[in-house]
This record gives C-alpha cells, sequence and structure tokens, in this order.
C-alpha cells in the first residue's frame, strides 16, 4: 500500500477512472452487439443501430478507450456486414 499522500489519492483516482473506463467500454460492446443482431435479424432498424454504433465508436476512439485502428476497424466491419445484409 501506498504511504505518501498523493500516492494514496493516484490509487484512489486509477480506481475510479477504471471504474468508469470498464463501464463505457461494456455500454460500447452492448451498442456493438445490438447493431450486429439487427443486421442478422435483417431488423427495419438495423440502419439506425449502426449508426448509432459508428457514434458511439468515435465517441470512445474521442475519450482514448479505442485507439484509432481499431475504431476504424471496428465500424468498417458494421458498414461491410450491413452492406450484405442489404
Amino acid at each position: 500500500m501506498a504511504n505518501v499522500k498523493s500516492a494514496k489519492k493516484r490509487v484512489k483516482v486509477i480506481a475510479f477512472k477504471t471504474a468508469q473506463n470498464k463501464t463505457a467500454k461494456s455500454n460500447l460492446k452492448t451498442v456493438i452487439k445490438k447493431a450486429d443482431t439487427a443486421i442478422g435479424a435483417k431488423a427495419a432498424d438495423k440502419e439506425e443501430a449502426v449508426r448509432l454504433a459508428i457514434k458511439k465508436i468515435d465517441q470512445a476512439c474521442a475519450k482514448g478507450l479505442l485507439k484509432k485502428n481499431t475504431a476504424s476497424r471496428k465500424k468498417s466491419r458494421l458498414v461491410r456486414s450491413l452492406n450484405k445484409a442489404v
């Protein structure tokens, strides 16, 4: 355990930020899965689901949760699967 006051604070701050990042990543995965299932089920709102997923991916990239190439790859795969389903 940390002895210095600033080190103790860093432990608390890192724990809080880790929890925030975990929540954000979980929500991102949920949105992507909803878009995938909408595409697979040929739902009427699949374009809207993909658009929302792309928006959330861009937001996660801007916050630093995803790297730029990872975000681009995820978006590309979503759009490609949407175009195949149409």
